[in-house]
């Protein structure tokens, strides 16, 4: 079984690095999941909350960093340290059929996406906090996370089995912190649900 999935896992991240590739994705996916791209994205939110909830909103802000925190340190020195899984750009039997799109190998274990990680545990927590406030809206935030974790495959630093564990950790805790914020704290009553509405 381990096997058959183990040889999955080697032939989709051909496929994804090797052969569903173009000129497109080859120039954008390696600032796509670049993470000071979307530092624009994070003081985004920031603004956002405070314009619609007010300062008393830091509870939420600090919420999101234990997220970030608790997907990170999770993924990295714990399972990372376990498992001990090669990058494919560093395993010796792969490295000649990966097609590198950076001009460096991360270092580090490769299982699970620490991308994938913590971008899911972000965008669950998001959509489990703000979901009644956002409409449609919210579901970008799974795209976000799902282009940025697909990207990490793309460039060749990440299996996909990799990517999968990161997503369903990621999403296992920020549910988590989500739910514990939810009834424990929430969010502060809106400053003025009509401006609220309006800015989306």
């Amino acid at each position: 079984m381990w096997q058959t999935i183990h040889n999955w896992d080697i032939q989709l991240f051909y496929k994804i690095n090797t052969v569903w590739t173009n000129s497109f994705l080859d120039n954008n996916f390696p600032w796509w999941r670049d993470a000071t791209t979307w530092y624009p994205l994070y003081l985004f939110l920031l603004v956002f909350i405070f314009i619609n909830f007010g300062w008393r909103a830091w509870t939420w802000v600090l919420f999101i960093i234990i997220n970030v925190t608790l997907t990170d340190q999770f993924s990295s020195s714990v399972i990372k340290q376990w498992a001990m899984r090669l990058r494919p750009c560093r395993d010796p039997d792969m490295i000649e059929y990966v097609r590198m799109l950076l001009n460096h190998c991360s270092g580090g274990n490769s299982f699970p996406s620490s991308h994938a990680t913590n971008h899911f545990g972000a965008a669950v927590f998001i959509f489990c906090t703000l979901r009644k406030y956002c409409g449609n809206w919210i579901y970008l935030f799974f795209f976000w996370a799902a282009t940025i974790s697909y990207g990490q495959v793309y460039v060749g630093v990440h299996y996909p089995t990799d990517i999968l564990a990161g997503a369903i950790i990621g999403s296992i805790i920020g549910y988590c912190v989500a739910l514990i914020y939810n009834k424990k704290v929430g969010l502060p009553p809106l400053k003025s649900p009509e401006a609220f509405v309006n800015n989306l």
